[in-house]
């Protein structure tokens, strides 16, 4: 409910996991937080800037 109240409070609230996005959907906040993410750990690495594999490739496939 903070989340969500934050939400609308102009804050950005993002969710990420199979487990959170399931729990979000169990109470019924999906459409009440910024962004719902189903990659929990890949989406973690991305925000510390660690380098995707499956997102190098296709920057090196769309380079050559």
């Amino acid at each position: 409910e903070a989340v969500a109240e934050a939400t609308r409070q102009g804050a950005f609230s993002l969710v990420g996991g199979g487990d959170s996005v399931a729990a979000v959907k169990q109470f019924g906040f999906e459409h009440q937080v910024s962004y719902v993410s189903t990659g929990g750990g890949a989406m973690l690495e991305s925000l510390e800037g660690r380098v995707l594999p499956g997102i190098a490739a296709i920057q090196q496939y769309s380079q050559a």
